[in-house]
């Protein structure tokens, strides 16, 4: 690859944490290629679309960055990868793509990228998702200006919810071997990162794989403790990993950031079985009830999907009343959308836009109130904040639960600084800096001291 410098490569990323991780792999193999990565919306030789495929409105969004990206840039090389190239090649390759990757292979993806760029006939890098038995262990890192990094430590997944199609487009389980792990969160160490977020597919399902089938808690411990300066964030969870044990374990880890994003996606029982989740509303409560034990304080977040095929309004209703029961700290909301080639996608009882947009606002609201709760217990705690960007005359950066803060200084980027919080502000809390004077909230409007600026 090396041969073929002085190259300026864009990338669009839709969809996970898993997307932008391999996003950010490509960005470093680049990178140590001798390539330039500028930003998508600058000239450059060659753009790369990492597309998702999670939902029918994920697939159109896919269709108009792609159909833009070739209107915009009718002379570059225009590379697409991801879950939906993997489920939908055919329809990729009629918007006018010139190489066409999946949901694995990105060295070989990169390699045809390059050989079209110098004019050479290039192949489709596609395989069988399903027939895949051995994790990609891709570089970490990625660009320079960001303080947090992803470490993908497994992919893929077998359970087959009705509503999903990545089974199909990542294939079965695969995992990172312990050693590989902890190697790469040591170079991410070295490369002067802050903060790891551990992903993949699920991250619960990690190991069992691997010989000995090892469980996930010896995962992140061991990560933990192989980088104990460097704050370890986890991806999200599968309900049935937070055992008394697993809790017992992470509690051991100082340097493990208390948020824990449990996937949950309906509060009745009635939708979770529909959905063919494995496990019900009194399980997943449980583990609610241990994080809160074990990390005092801990942000639990989730998603939730309203308007499943067949839900009345009294199980949204129970699934209102579980949210708040549960009382997150955040939650993505999302209407149902039907994703062809799913089971769900053929159930009876499909629900309308009306219905979608109504109950999608109600949960929301539910959402709104139980964030703002959660960030009001904040006031008058101190925070140990890593800033990663400036926003106005304040820099803004991220709690250990994920909260965002933002504080006045100068020069904060990549650092992390103690910070007593003092109000709500936006989308987060704003505090003060240990050391830095006096700032004022006054009808949600920040007043800076005279002269300060």
């Amino acid at each position: 690859m090396a041969i073929f410098t002085n190259m300026r490569f864009a990338f669009y990323t839709l969809g996970c944490k898993t997307n932008q991780y391999e996003t950010q792999a490509m960005e470093h193999i680049l990178q140590n290629a001798g390539h330039e990565i500028g930003r998508f919306d600058q000239v450059c030789d060659a753009y790369i679309i990492n597309t998702c495929s999670v939902t029918a409105v994920a697939d159109k969004k896919n269709r108009t960055v792609i159909r833009r990206c070739r209107r915009d840039n009718p002379k570059a090389v225009i590379g697409v990868c991801g879950c939906y190239t993997q489920h939908a090649p055919e329809a990729v390759k009629e918007l006018g793509v010139d190489v066409l990757g999946g949901s694995g292979g990105r060295q070989e993806f990169l390699e045809h990228m390059l050989s079209a760029l110098h004019g050479e006939a290039h192949m489709d890098t596609l395989d069988n998702a399903l027939r895949r038995r051995e994790f990609e262990l891709l570089p970490p890192g990625g660009l320079e200006a960001r303080t947090r990094a992803m470490l993908k430590v497994q992919d893929g997944c077998v359970n087959f919810c009705t509503y999903c199609i990545i089974p199909y487009t990542r294939g079965p389980v695969r995992s990172a071997s312990l050693e590989d792990a902890l190697r790469q969160v040591r170079e991410l160490a070295d490369m002067g990162y802050r903060e790891i977020v551990v992903t993949g597919i699920e991250i619960a399902s990690w190991g069992v794989d691997l010989p000995g089938k090892p469980p996930v808690k010896d995962l992140i411990t061991g990560l933990c403790g192989a980088v104990p300066e460097l704050r370890i964030r986890l991806g999200s969870l599968e309900p049935r990993a937070v055992t008394e044990d697993f809790c017992q374990a992470l509690a051991a880890c100082p340097n493990l950031c208390p948020q824990f994003h449990l996937s949950m996606q309906s509060g009745c029982d009635t939708v979770l079985k529909r959905m063919h989740r494995k496990y019900d509303t009194a399980r997943y409560y449980e583990s609610v009830c241990l994080l809160r034990k074990y990390f005092p304080g801990c942000a639990v977040t989730t998603d939730m999907i309203v308007a499943f095929p067949g839900e009345t309004e009294e199980e949204f209703q129970k699934s209102l009343a579980f949210i708040r029961k549960c009382a997150f700290a955040d939650m993505h909301i999302f209407p149902y959308s039907r994703r062809p080639g799913t089971p769900a996608d053929k159930m009876p009882g499909q629900l309308g836009n009306a219905v979608k947009e109504d109950r999608s606002r109600r949960a929301i609201a539910a959402a709104n109130d139980m964030s703002k709760a959660y960030r009001e217990s904040l006031i008058g705690t101190t925070q140990a904040v890593l800033f990663e960007e400036q926003s106005l005359s304040f820099y803004t950066g991220h709690a250990p639960n994920y909260v965002r803060v933002y504080a006045a200084g100068e020069a904060l980027h990549n650092v992390v600084k103690n910070v007593k919080i003092t109000g709500l502000y936006e989308d987060g809390v704003f505090g003060l800096i240990e050391g830095n004077g006096q700032w004022i909230i006054d009808n949600g409007q920040l007043l800076c001291p005279s002269g300060t600026f």
